[in-house]
């Protein structure tokens, strides 16, 4: 096989892999994308803020709901998922005051990092490889978007609504 024709078999694979998943209700065709399991189990989808929906328009994995986490400790965030490992898992998430965000890497995508639009965090460098972790605890109420700097223009974006209480 001559590489033209690896080339658009690669291709051919990549497009029906992705339509694959549309058909199975996911928006990213990654399962682990929606994963929303934390300490104190799963999370019940709710619709997201039009501020959020508009940030997170095209962003892998959004569908214009987010996890609710509220009353939970901490909440887990994967960093890597979706189309590319270009995604975070889920896109958008609520939680209290006082929530601990951890943000962990599946080590798919190459490198990333967490940075905060109004830079309220950053996780620095990118890395990349599974297990790299960031956290931040959010403490005020209000919405915080971010982004993979590496990956914002391709779509890898988040937010996080902090309910008031």
């Amino acid at each position: 096989m001559d590489r033209r024709n690896f080339v658009r078999g690669v291709g051919v694979l990549t497009i029906t892999g992705g339509l694959a998943g549309c058909s199975e209700g996911s928006n990213s065709g990654d399962s682990n994308n929606g994963d929303t399991t934390t300490e104190g189990g799963s999370a019940e989808m709710v619709s997201a803020p039009s501020e959020v929906s508009s940030y997170l328009d095209g962003a892998i994995g959004f569908d214009g709901d987010m996890a609710d986490h509220t009353g939970k400790d901490s909440v887990e965030v994967q960093v890597g998922v979706g189309q590319g490992g270009l995604g975070f898992g889920p896109a958008a998430i609520k939680v209290s005051p006082g929530t601990t965000v951890t943000w962990v890497w599946t080590g798919d995508g190459g490198a990333h990092n967490v940075v905060a639009e109004s830079e309220a965090f950053d996780s620095g460098t990118s890395e990349a490889g599974a297990g790299v972790t960031f956290e931040h605890t959010f403490e005020e109420s209000g919405t915080e978007t971010y982004y993979c700097n590496p990956h914002k223009v391709s779509g890898m974006k988040g937010a996080v609504v902090v309910a008031s209480e």
